[in-house]
């Protein structure tokens, strides 16, 4: 995957693979001992129904692994 400035992910929406519209992403998370980035956190759209294995944050927003993600055009793809 070519490198991306986190800037430039900043409110973009999220997709899964299957098409279904997931939310915005909010932020990402890093392991600060490793440096590697962790996950992905996405507001929820209204219309996501959930079924994933997704954990929540307390505020109720999705933290999908980052090693999930398939593509980041105009949306990030992520494998469901």
């Amino acid at each position: 995957m070519p490198e991306i400035l986190a800037e430039n992910l900043s409110g973009k929406a999220v997709m899964g693979s299957d098409g279904a519209e997931l939310g915005m992403l909010y932020n990402i998370t890093m392991d600060l001992d490793t440096g590697r980035l962790a996950n992905l956190v996405i507001d929820p759209d209204d219309t996501y129904s959930g079924g994933d294995d997704f954990e929540t944050d307390p505020h109720g927003r999705l933290l999908v692994p980052v090693s999930r993600v398939q593509a980041v055009k105009d949306h990030m793809i992520i494998q469901r």
